[in-house]
């Protein structure tokens, strides 16, 4: 009894403005967050840019001492406590050392008389649902559960996440109590974003709903719907004579059916990511340097404007607190000053945390995965999942997924997303534990090297991973296989 009653009480903890403010600005990417400013400075003019302080450097250095990324604690495991940190001992008021972008390394591009470097925007495939998602007349709550779906939708278009999963997501993390009914209407709605086919659960659903979309816009597709609904086993088998007999179909309409289907897209997601890689540059959150087999990472100065209270706001409270006896209008002057000055010290304190933030977490990853930021080789990226990096920065595990899934760092050897860099881990004969995304590597490697009219099935496959010491088992080995987008051994057959 007295845990169902501290569970309620947990999940009825309310978040501070500054709490949810601070959250919205971390989902913001670099390239977005001038905006964002100017935005909040047109809502409250007593907020401004100091232009003394205000410099045009390319990335601001943090300096982590050993102890630094412990320095900031989440009070009891969460976020709530927010109000009461000082972050002024993070974030220097201009002070930070500044480092030169072309300092050390012929790898990256030169500058232009100091410059920020060209970078064009990308419009990521989380900011294109998010623009969306503004466009319904969504309650706050509603808007708070939709932002939670969006953000468990993975790079390929997906919602692989369990819809009790969100539930209990949001009533731990974000104090929200909903229902699987009310998650499952908002999941719909999403369903009906662009690209078609984004939200599905599965690689059925995924077609579903495209085919559907296909429909509400009068292309003839019901055979089409009824192959997928009713044979999707069928058709992953390519066991076309069964779709066959089964829609009671001849040849042709069976090729029609098959080319429907095959021109939808099985990673709506991706198609994003793509387009925009060919089109557009991403702006980097973070940098980071190899100087002589030492890392270095730097924050883009994008994320750290400087900004300050308006002095003309704080000589009108002034004025205001010299007068004597003040009448109703006084009083109400006075406090839309001090409400407005609140929140430009709120919004400046919030900024400042997310730079920290972002640091703290970038700088965790760093140390976590330093053998493949300093050789650019998969197979050196170890085993990584949210919580490691939740409990390297006592960051909650939401605030670090925030941070990876909309933030990119550019290293000598590319520029990736945070995400990128999380997987789970599988033992090896001698109990070491490995990234997942390391025996892909090597599976990806299997399969490209093998003779194309004898190609390796599943299992030979599964004797060749134990052999170099891979505990796994088939199943598992046909699941990477799938996520590789790599059909079965009989359909890579060449004849």
């Amino acid at each position: 009894m007295a845990l169902s009653q501290s569970l309620q009480q947990r999940m009825l903890q309310k978040l501070s403005p500054q709490q949810i403010q601070l959250m919205k600005l971390l989902q913001v990417p670099t390239a977005n967050l001038e905006t964002r400013i100017k935005e909040e400075m047109e809502e409250n003019p007593a907020l401004e840019l100091d232009e003394d302080k205000h410099e045009d450097s390319d990335e601001i250095k943090d300096e982590f001492n050993e102890d630094g990324a412990e320095d900031f604690e989440e009070k009891d495991g969460s976020e709530d406590e927010y109000e009461n940190i000082d972050v002024s001992e993070y974030v220097s008021d201009g002070d930070d050392e500044v480092g030169d972008y072309k300092l050390r390394d012929d790898n990256y591009p030169e500058e232009d008389e100091g410059r920020q470097l060209p970078f064009k925007t990308e419009v990521s495939f989380y900011e294109m649902l998010i623009n969306q998602l503004g466009l319904l007349k969504l309650e706050e709550k509603e808007q708070t559960i939709a932002e939670q779906i969006i953000g468990s939708i993975d790079e390929d278009g997906y919602l692989r996440r369990e819809t009790a999963a969100v539930v209990d997501d949001l009533a731990f993390r974000q104090n929200i109590i909903t229902t699987v009914e009310e998650v499952e209407a908002l999941i719909k709605r999403i369903q009906q974003f662009d690209p078609p086919g984004v939200a599905a659960r599965d690689l059925r659903e995924c077609l579903l709903l495209q085919l559907i979309r296909l429909k509400d816009e009068g292309k003839s597709v019901d055979l089409a719907i009824k192959a997928i609904t009713k044979y999707f086993d069928e058709f992953t088998k390519k066991h076309y004579e069964k779709i066959q007999r089964g829609l009671n179909i001849d040849d042709d309409q069976l090729r029609e059916v098959m080319q429907q289907i095959i021109r939808l897209n099985p990673k709506p997601g991706g198609t994003v990511t793509e387009v925009n890689k060919a089109e557009n540059y991403v702006v980097p959150d973070f940098f980071i340097m190899n100087n002589a087999g030492k890392l270095e990472l730097t924050l883009n100065s994008r994320n750290a404007p400087e900004l300050r209270i308006s002095e003309g706001y704080r000589d009108m409270l002034k004025e205001y607190d010299r007068g004597a006896k003040k009448d109703k209008r006084q009083k109400e002057a006075v406090l839309f000053i001090k409400q407005k000055i609140d929140s430009a010290k709120w919004f400046i304190d919030a900024i400042k945390q997310r730079q920290h933030t972002l640091l703290s977490t970038m700088n965790a990853i760093m140390e976590h995965q330093y053998d493949f930021f300093l050789t650019g080789d998969d197979t050196e990226l170890n085993p990584m999942i949210l919580k490691d990096i939740a409990e390297k920065t006592n960051l909650d595990i939401s605030t670090v997924s925030r941070v990876a899934n909309s933030k990119f760092v550019q290293t000598e050897f590319g520029t990736y997303r945070l995400k990128f860099f999380f997987s789970e881990s599988l033992s090896t004969d001698s109990g070491e534990e490995v990234s997942t995304r390391e025996v892909k590597k090597i599976l990806s490697n299997l399969i490209e090297a093998e003779e194309k009219k004898r190609p390796l099935s599943d299992e030979r496959l599964t004797e060749l991973l134990q052999e170099k010491g891979y505990n796994i088992a088939r199943r598992t080995v046909a699941k990477y296989r799938e996520q590789l987008n790599i059909p079965v051994a009989r359909l890579r057959k060449e004849l």
